[in-house]
């Protein structure tokens, strides 16, 4: 009974209707498909993409250089050196991170205490040589200025679980 039933189902084709209804069911639902560099998909307030340097809203950089930052870097991709001014507070006159080095774990977010250094929302910085991907601090500012009102949204969103 079993190869009267299979040799029918061969002969009637119904594998390859039930392909063909599955077809059209499908042909004619919504697309999923997202036409990225003209639409892109939501990001959750804990990505972690490119840095950025923040700052306070009188202008003042954030980073008071107490280094955690650079000694929490598993991949030891953050070099600072600072000075004290003559205020008597200590700022950063070289802030570099080798990006070809970070591996993105978000360490020294989260070592921060004045949430100075932060992974902020942009994906998207490819770039054609290796030099271009050496981040000093001038680029660290402007990304921070650049993203400060997404950047500040994600962290308030995220403060309930730091």
């Amino acid at each position: 009974m079993a190869s009267l039933d299979r040799t029918a189902r061969a002969f009637l084709l119904t594998e390859l209707i039930s392909g063909f209804a599955l077809t059209l069911k499908y042909m004619f639902k919504p697309k999923v498909t997202v036409n990225y560099p003209h639409e892109k998909g939501p990001l959750s307030p804990r990505f972690r993409g490119e840095h950025a340097l923040r700052r306070y809203p009188n202008g003042e950089e954030r980073c008071i250089a107490c280094k955690l930052c650079e000694a929490i870097c598993p991949a030891q991709a953050i070099t600072i050196e600072a000075e004290p001014r003559d205020d008597g507070s200590r700022r950063t006159t070289r802030y570099d991170i080798d990006m070809t080095k970070c591996i993105y774990c978000g360490f020294c977010q989260e070592a921060c205490p004045v949430d100075a250094i932060v992974e902020g929302p942009n994906f998207e910085f490819s770039t054609e040589t290796r030099e271009e991907l050496m981040y000093n601090k001038d680029r660290l500012l402007a990304n921070g200025d650049r993203w400060e009102s997404l950047i500040a949204a994600n962290l308030q969103a995220d403060a309930a679980y730091r």
